[in-house]
């Protein structure tokens, strides 16, 4: 007869390392989750293999008031549902809501099988909620600073050009391509190029640093005037040269107050200048 965990009051903090049925129904998932997409073949898979063998690592939970809220596990609790368990194996861990939502999301990313804008974005969560650092952070996933700091990168990429990315399973070497195009609208057409070509990482690359120089050699080409006389000048040489090849062009420039007025008279008719 499977056994049941008896709710009391004022036992939130307490923790057992005794494994505990609980019944599904009492378990509710932790809102503070950072993996968003539970892929059903993954979930199929994991359910094949606690029919054959059970489930071998416990479920972590935490008491509330209402009943479980789950720590860590949920892919085994979605295998479980998926088999028609009614009980699954927990661990009563005595954790309040802000140290749940926080192991939830460290045990999640020591995965490697978030995608990496759920990482970042779980990442973001822990600086924004627990006003971590990205050194602590770094220091409780075992990694460097700037590991840390090229994850949150990520983020720079508006929402709907992430999902594009994961819908299409580019990788974060694409979305790293992608990030040094700082116009929005080149940066989407570079990615439209990408995912209608099939582009690898290294041709996606290859692909903005083409974007970079054209935008690079457009910039070189404009004209930048420190001055109204610098700009009156070079519009005088245009007329001088129209001038010059036929086009009797009659101009006046009066001064007002904050501007200039420029009236530039064309004739409809060319003259043809005397060789």
């Amino acid at each position: 007869m499977k056994k049941e965990a008896k709710v009391q009051e004022n036992q939130s903090d307490k923790a057992t390392s005794e494994i505990i049925s609980i019944p599904i129904a009492k378990i509710a998932t932790n809102p503070n989750q950072p993996r968003k997409i539970f892929a059903e073949s993954a979930i199929l898979r994991l359910a094949d293999s606690i029919k054959r063998y059970g489930i071998i690592q416990p479920l972590v939970v935490r008491e509330t008031s209402e009943g479980y809220e789950l720590i860590s596990g949920e892919r085994r609790l979605r295998a479980s549902c998926e088999l028609g368990f009614t009980h699954v194996p927990c661990v009563i861990r005595g954790a309040k809501e802000s140290e749940s939502a926080e192991i939830a999301i460290i045990e999640n990313l020591m995965r490697e099988d978030l995608s990496p804008f759920e990482e970042a974005e779980a990442i973001q969560a822990l600086i924004d909620t627990y006003s971590l650092t990205q050194e602590e952070i770094a220091s409780k996933l075992s990694c460097s600073q700037s590991y840390v700091a090229n994850k949150l990168r990520l983020l720079r990429l508006d929402k709907e050009t992430r999902n594009i990315i994961t819908k299409n399973n580019l990788t974060e070497r694409h979305a790293r391509a992608l990030l040094r195009l700082k116009d929005e609208e080149r940066l989407r057409k570079a990615l439209h190029i990408i995912l209608e070509s099939n582009l690898n990482v290294s041709q996606a690359e290859a692909l903005v640093e083409r974007f970079i120089a054209g935008e690079s050699k457009k910039e070189a080409t404009k004209k930048t005037y420190k001055s109204t006389d610098a700009f009156f000048d070079a519009l005088n040489r245009a007329i001088e040269t129209a001038s010059n090849s036929g086009i009797r062009i009659k101009s006046r420039k009066i001064e007002g107050d904050g501007h200039i007025e420029m009236t530039i008279l064309v004739p409809t008719v060319f003259e043809e200048v005397e060789k």
